[in-house]
């Protein structure tokens, strides 16, 4: 039974419609997963068992997806009768009154959420060590942190407990995971999927963006049909693509301009493993016929940190803001871990202005690289700028907290510019170094082109197949 979450989601969906597996009996082998699996990695928070056993009697049968199982990120995604802590002791005890409409998208597909997954306090850090509920472990080296903010999911996917966890990304929070636990992590185009009904444009300025990780492209491209297309009052929806995301998967990209780069925009040291990766996967393009010469855009870097930092100290104290008037709870020191609180003090000594200051920066400077793509289709990098770093690496408490923000701000450096842009950018897991530890690579595409994306994406996999590699866990 455990084997059935090592298939993908569209197996998983095939075994079913087949009935050579019934709904209930691949729920329960994700549940036979999960405790078999978590125990060592802490992916899995909120157990769903009974919810999602639950779940099943109530499909009607003819969902694409119908007893798929799927976890969601303690983040953002609401599911009605289920608890959400979005990693933070202020949040214990709320239930949620209503389903997120990603959510919803998911259940009317037919898949079946059995848990939720691990994220750091409101999703602030590059790793998932929240204090409400300890580390997750990646399956890799279970030493080594899974990334973050969605390393939960990251962890849950890598060791197989499920075939697709929800992810989201503010600055890299669904790619970083997918790199260092070597899994498939698309950021979709800015509106790409809904963040209502509770959030809009609020809160992050664009920046998020609600998807996946998952073990294959096709799954991915899937998932993307599943839930892409905009709510009831959506503040603004990227156009629709001119057929399915799955069926770009295996069509030919033609040859395509990609630039390749091994430094990020703002200068960060990036390790030799990230470095040999990228100009791997640039010579295996190559030889794939595609054009491909080193370049990046020639904009200024300098300003990048200042800006993006302003915006993501206003969504973490808009959120502390925003819950304290949902829950009506009054937010203390004691309520939240320190990193997050002093973000919070920071907010406080701005001003409204500063904000719109930032805004604006960030659209000055996405509108500069957006020539780059006029002349490239594709722009190649490091997902991160070193391999899976050890638990304890951006830890603010016991390090001196200059070090661990200047951490925390390095590791996004690649990630983060497609969440400024809006831009669509995967991270495929194409790379291992010499200690077995994963590389991701990451492809940027043009504005509402992920269809590009996916195409070249499958291609590489084909050229240089990742499914045969495994975390040993057993």
């Amino acid at each position: 039974m455990l084997e059935l979450m090592r298939l993908g989601v569209a197996e998983q969906a095939r075994l079913i419609r087949a009935g050579e597996v019934s709904p209930l009996e691949m729920v329960e082998a994700a549940i036979a997963a999960i405790e078999k699996y978590n125990p060592r990695l802490n992916a899995v928070v909120l157990p769903m068992y009974d919810i999602a056993r639950r779940a099943v009697k109530e499909l009607k049968g003819d969902e694409p997806y119908a007893g798929v199982p799927l976890l969601l990120k303690d983040m953002c995604a609401e599911y009605a009768g289920a608890p959400l802590t979005e990693g933070s002791r202020f949040l214990q005890g709320y239930i949620s009154p209503r389903d997120s409409e990603l959510v919803a998208r998911y259940q009317r597909a037919g898949f079946i959420v059995v848990g939720k997954t691990n994220s750091p306090e409101f999703a602030s850090k590059p790793t998932t060590e929240p204090e409400l509920y300890g580390p997750t472990r990646n399956p890799w080296d279970v030493t080594r942190s899974p990334g973050g903010s969605s390393g939960g999911a990251g962890a849950a996917v890598a060791a197989g407990m499920v075939a697709v966890a929800h992810a989201n990304d503010g600055g890299g929070s669904t790619r970083l995971p997918a790199s260092v636990c070597g899994l498939v992590g698309l950021k979709a185009t800015r509106g790409r999927n809904p963040l209502g009904p509770d959030y809009g444009d609020v809160g992050a300025a664009g920046l998020l963006s609600e998807h996946v990780v998952t073990r294959s492209v096709l799954d991915n491209a899937l998932m993307l049909d599943v839930t892409a297309g905009p709510d009831l009052g959506a503040p603004y929806f990227p156009p629709p693509p001119q057929r399915s995301f799955a069926s770009e998967v295996g069509v030919d990209p033609g040859r395509l301009r990609i630039a390749f780069s091994t430094q990020p925009l703002t200068p960060t040291p990036v390790h030799a493993d990230c470095q040999r990766g990228v100009r791997d996967i640039a010579a295996l393009c190559e030889s794939l016929g595609h054009h491909v010469e080193e370049a990046m855009p020639a904009v200024d870097g300098s300003r990048f940190n200042d800006f993006f930092t302003t915006i993501w100290l206003a969504m973490v104290a808009w959120m502390i803001r925003d819950w304290s008037v949902r829950l009506g709870r009054t937010p203390t020191p004691a309520h939240f871990e320190r990193h997050t609180w002093k973000m919070f003090e920071i907010d406080g000594e701005t001003r409204p202005s500063d904000f719109l200051m930032a805004v604006n920066e960030m659209h000055r400077f996405a509108r500069a690289i957006a020539p780059f793509f006029s002349r490239y289709d594709v722009w190649l990098t490091p997902t991160v700028p070193e391999p899976p770093v050890p638990l304890g690496y951006f830890d603010f408490e016991r390090k001196a907290p200059h070090q661990a923000t200047e951490r925390m701000e390095r590791f996004p450096r690649f990630t983060a510019i497609a969440n400024v842009t809006g831009q669509p950018a995967i991270s495929l897991p194409l790379c291992w170094n010499d200690a077995g530890l994963p590389i991701g690579m990451q492809l940027m595409g043009r504005y509402a082109d992920e269809a590009t994306l996916f195409r070249l994406a499958a291609q590489l996999e084909s050229a240089q197949p990742w499914a045969a590699r495994r975390p040993q866990l057993d």
